[in-house]
């Protein structure tokens, strides 16, 4: 009878103990689940929550705040999640905090992340809503990735064919093994060199004649700074036009006479017209001046019959002794200006 009232004394410590121990277990769960103590909630939306289930933890700035009590859809765009959140976090947790949602370490459960923003606002009511932003889509990075690896396949195929055939080209490797390749090339290196020290010493000539030009050396540089020249250039400018304006003047006057002239040449009774288009005024001066020179004959011809003439040939012989004189003077002149200029 005791041995029996004692194995049930240990049976029920030992069931005690059990209870005891799941309660403890219970209460530790609880807490790590936000169950127990003092808390607010808070709402984020997001188009998709990426599996995130209610029991999954909130996080602020890496601090776990609390957890994810609901999920449920409000449209079929917006999905609405709830949030427990630790009552001492409300002092920090301010409206302007953006939510979004991640992982656990690579691989582990979702959860949500709230982010502080930096800058002063208020703080975060009891069921207030805060921002969020729209997270990674795994599954999309992975589709993205294994595009991508696709593509680097193709591109390393394509590359290991294009080596092979550079390997098995005989023509390309000759003619890189072509020692006169390499003395042109290096020709080519050398001219590009000389060339380009042209190129620096007449883009330094430049630089030296630009600057002279703006110190006002040279002819350039005096008509671009000396002021006395640019309006001595100015005055000079205007004397032109005023010579141009003139002159045209001049050619209108000139135009207007040679234009009268043309008019009383055909049209006139003038002299001129008489003596262009007047034949018989033409005919007329022809007579006149045959009968001229028939005149002049004659009296050359009287003349010479005077000087036979005993009565006139003394007077004729004194003239020409009185040319002979003056000739003889002139010519004893010349003499003695010519002995002076030899001594």
């Amino acid at each position: 009878m005791a041995k029996k009232i004692a194995n049930n004394v240990r049976l029920g410590l030992f069931v005690l103990s059990g209870l005891f121990i799941l309660i403890l277990l219970l209460y530790m769960i609880g807490k790590s689940q936000n169950m127990f103590g003092a808390k607010y909630t808070l709402k984020a939306r997001f188009e998709n929550v990426q599996g995130l289930v209610p029991g999954n933890n909130v996080r602020y700035g890496g601090i776990v705040a609390g957890t994810v009590k609901d999920v449920h859809i409000i449209n079929d765009t917006t999905i609405e999640v709830v949030m427990l959140i630790k009552l001492a976090m409300k002092d920090f947790i301010r409206q302007d905090a953006v939510a979004s949602i991640g992982t656990d370490g690579l691989m582990g459960n979702k959860l949500v992340n709230i982010t502080p923003s930096g800058k002063p606002a208020p703080l975060a009511p009891n069921g207030g809503l805060i921002s969020s932003k729209k997270p990674v889509d795994t599954d999309e990075m992975l589709r993205l990735l294994n595009s991508t690896n696709r593509d680097i396949a193709i591109i390393a195929d394509n590359l290991k064919q294009t080596i092979e055939r550079v390997n098995n080209s005989t023509s390309l490797w000759s003619v890189l093994e072509e020692p006169a390749i390499s003395d042109n090339l290096k020709a080519s290196l050398l001219n590009a060199r000389r060339s380009t020290e042209q190129v620096s010493n007449t883009a330094a000539d430049l630089q030296l004649l630009v600057r002279g030009v703006k110190e006002g050396r040279g002819s350039l540089g005096a008509i671009l700074t000396d002021t006395t020249l640019s309006r001595n250039l100015n005055e000079a400018i205007l004397k032109i036009e005023s010579v141009g304006v003139h002159a045209d003047s001049l050619s209108e006057q000139i135009g207007v006479l040679v234009t009268g002239i043309h008019q009383d040449v055909n049209q006139g009774k003038g002299v001129a017209h008489a003596v262009l288009k007047d034949s018989t005024m033409v005919h007329k001066l022809n007579n006149s001046l045959r009968n001229i020179e028939q005149g002049t004959a004659a009296f050359n011809e009287n003349m010479e019959a005077l000087k036979s003439n005993f009565l006139f040939r003394g007077y004729f012989r004194k003239v020409e002794k009185r040319k002979a004189g003056k000739s003889d003077k002139l010519a004893g002149k010349d003499t003695n200006q010519n002995l002076s200029n030899a001594n």
